[in-house]
């Protein structure tokens, strides 16, 4: 999550450039780019649209103050028609050992109370991040103590009347025992208050290994293993790819990318789970993030192409859209149209 507002992107660019590196190295290029091409063709089957258990990323000016009942008024409108289902709002970030500031989310309740007043059947989950160790100085996810402290600030925004937690660590090494027992931990608190656990989560390793490559050459953990996002997967209620910032340089090869990652995910996200696709609804051009390429538009394209071919009877599957202050109208208007329109 770029800057103060996306938790983490600008972390991975560096590592981003030495593993492409690497990919360049290993593999030859036109095999590479032959693969994520042809991802990208295939029909894209008209089941493949929303089930109405999407979401969005929303922004802490919802909870903290500065958003008003007028803006509410356009957060309705925005959502209507759509299959937005669950609404994750920035309450944190998290202090490095866990605690949660008391001041910071002053009209988390207020908000909540408006949602569910406004467009019943919409959920509201508080979304907690925070940078993690070892790459920085942040968050030790492997210390007990930690652990119990995280659980403790879930708990406390629990009693702000949310309908679920969101967890947002980054970036959590593939394998990280720590973080499955956080996830246990805090389970076990959600499942009590019958509310939901979700997690962002990385994008799978597209070739076998490579994540092992990351630690090695960069130190590095941008990728996770599919069998630790299987693990991560089947020990929440909700998990959402953040499927961007791939450095990917067109629209087809982007697309072809998130095509292979829904079928890397569907293949290992347990049916009673939500598995939700990452669309980036936000403009960058670095070299992690070629704006022209990664698009909601062509996220989509990718997202129903791997559905279409993976599973397209998955009920528990959705869009999430990042995020709601970046988002431009031709971002609500592409995933309206190529997601949530359904066939004559």
């Amino acid at each position: 999550m770029r800057g103060k507002w996306r938790t983490l992107s600008w972390w991975w660019r560096g590592a981003v450039i030495a593993l492409a590196l690497v990919l360049v190295v290993s593999l030859p290029v036109a095999g590479v780019v032959a693969a994520l091409l042809a991802h990208n063709i295939g029909a894209q089957s008209e089941q493949a649209r929303t089930r109405g258990k999407d979401a969005v990323w929303l922004g802490h000016a919802w909870v903290d103050g500065r958003k008003t009942d007028a803006d509410l008024d356009g957060l309705v409108k925005l959502l209507a028609g759509t299959g937005i289902r669950d609404l994750y709002v920035h309450t944190g970030p998290l202090e490095h050992d866990g605690s949660l500031r008391d001041d910071l989310a002053p009209r988390a309740r207020w908000f909540v109370d408006a949602v569910h007043a406004r467009l019943p059947g919409i959920r509201v989950q508080s979304w907690l991040g925070d940078i993690v160790q070892p790459e920085f100085d942040g968050l030790d996810v492997e210390s007990a103590a930690s652990r119990a402290r995280v659980v403790a600030s879930a708990q406390r925004v629990l009693a702000y009347g949310f309908d679920g937690v969101h967890y947002d660590l980054e970036p959590i090494r593939s394998g990280s025992p720590g973080f499955l027992a956080l996830l246990d931990a805090t389970r076990a608190v959600t499942s009590a208050a019958r509310v939901q656990l979700s997690v962002s989560a990385p994008v799978i390793d597209p070739l076998p290994g490579l994540h092992s490559v990351g630690l090695a050459v960069a130190d590095h953990g941008k990728w996770w293993s599919q069998a630790y996002f299987a693990e991560v997967a089947r020990r929440v209620d909700q998990v959402a790819v953040m499927s961007y910032d791939t450095a990917m340089p067109t629209r087809a090869l982007y697309s072809g990318y998130v095509a292979q990652q829904t079928e890397l995910a569907t293949e290992v996200t347990l049916d009673g789970v939500d598995l939700l696709m990452g669309a980036p609804a936000f403009w960058a051009d670095d070299p992690g993030h070629h704006g022209a390429a990664e698009t909601v538009a062509a996220a989509v394209r990718g997202i129903r192409l791997g559905l279409s071919d993976a599973d397209v009877g998955r009920t528990n599957f959705g869009v999430a859209l990042y995020v709601d202050f970046a988002a431009t109208p031709q971002d609500w208007a592409d995933y309206r149209r190529d997601w949530c329109r359904m066939a004559d």
